[in-house]
């Protein structure tokens, strides 16, 4: 099947759905038979969702820069943990290891990462299927946001149409697996 990169919180969030979603995710990744592609770290929502994948039976490739390999307590009992120099490089790593990529919850990196990624396709560097992974509304005012963006103009609707989005980790996967047929 395919290769899937998830950009999500290296912390947990305040809510429990966040947690919930990753590990919902995480099964159905390895059900469905794709492997997962993430940052490589064991803590928070990025570990949660490695250790559901593992736990169902699928593989699990990290990307983790050396000098983040301590600071963000490196997951080793993954497939594989790719070490690369920098942030850059650990970006480049991911995009040319997925498929397709969904964003969960997060914070500044997750939002990052996103952004370039939506960017690249936009620029034609990719043709790869991207979706938000909605989860207890946190992404709903990013989304209104966007929505906005095309009403006054800066955006144009195929660019945000790239984007897709849905509240459940089922549907969303649905939607990325139609694209990449």
């Amino acid at each position: 099947m395919s290769r899937i990169c998830v950009y999500l919180g290296s912390r947990e969030g305040s809510s429990p759905a966040f947690r919930h979603a990753a590990n919902t995710l995480g099964s159905a990744l390895a059900q469905r038979g794709h492997t997962l592609v993430y940052g490589g770290a064991r803590v928070g929502l990025m570990g949660e969702l490695a250790n559901a994948v593992l736990a169902a039976g699928g593989d699990v490739i990290g990307v983790m820069p050396d000098h983040l390999v301590e600071r963000e307590q490196a997951h080793f009992g993954l497939t594989e943990l790719i070490r690369v120099p920098n942030m850059h490089e650990r970006k480049a790593t991911m995009a040319a290891n997925a498929d397709a990529f969904i964003a969960l919850p997060g914070g500044i990196g997750t939002f990052e990462e996103l952004f370039e990624i939506w960017t690249w396709g936009y620029l034609g560097l990719h043709d790869k299927p991207m979706g938000l992974l909605d989860t207890d509304g946190f992404y709903a005012p990013l989304l209104t946001f966007l929505d906005g963006t095309v009403g006054h103009g800066f955006m144009a609707q195929a660019t945000r149409d790239m984007l897709l989005d849905a509240p459940t980790p089922a549907h969303l996967l649905d939607m990325l697996e139609a694209q990449l047929r």
